[in-house]
């Protein structure tokens, strides 16, 4: 295997152990001190909104220019701009992946997982399952939850999950979704005559 293909493989999983680290670390743990954990619970409070693409693209220039520096004076400039190009073409496709996440219906095995998988950590264990791409560093720093049956807040629920007609989860997804509605709460003095008369 040429060497260049070794630094681009090390580039990748770079980029798939800081997916994690900035996810958990610095848009959770850091509870809005930063603007990156701002703007990352701004999307959990409203799931439809993103960072501006023009917030994302100057930050990643400034990340991988420091990044394509400090690795040129360690390792020699031309690794580090191979290694630079695998986190790229990494940080590029779990852009579109979390996107289309939200926004497309799966299609195939791995979509349908990273739905799931990311969906359970939006709707039922923020805690949990902070890789979007890949579970590695959740099983890892044991943060990783197997999602069963994922409850979706109708508010979140994205347009390809719920059906038109019906507002429920389409049919083909009723075994991995369901619409999270508020069960109504009888008052206690109703709940108490209602259990006598019976």
């Amino acid at each position: 295997m040429p060497y260049e293909a070794l630094y681009i493989f090390a580039g990748i999983a770079t980029w798939s152990f800081g997916e994690y680290a900035l996810h958990n670390w610095v848009g959770h743990l850091s509870k809005g001190r930063t603007e990156f954990s701002r703007e990352h619970l701004a999307h959990h409070a409203d799931s439809h909104y993103f960072s501006p693409t023009s917030k994302k693209v100057l930050t990643a220039l400034v990340v991988i220019g420091l990044m394509t520096l400090g690795l040129g004076l360690a390792i020699g400039f031309l690794s580090a701009l191979w290694c630079s190009l695998g986190f790229s073409v990494m940080y590029t496709a779990y852009e579109l992946i979390h996107r289309r996440t939200h926004t497309h219906a799966p299609r195939g095995w791995y979509s349908r997982w990273a739905r799931k998988h990311h969906f359970l950590h939006h709707y039922g264990s923020p805690k949990k399952n902070h890789g979007v791409t890949s579970p590695i560093w959740d099983v890892v720093f044991r943060t990783y939850e197997k999602p069963g049956l994922v409850r979706v807040p109708p508010k979140h629920a994205p347009a390809w999950l719920v059906d038109d007609d019906t507002g429920e989860v389409r049919t083909e997804y009723a075994a991995d979704y369901e619409i999270a509605r508020r069960r109504r709460r009888i008052p206690t003095a109703a709940r108490q005559t209602s259990q006598r008369a019976a």
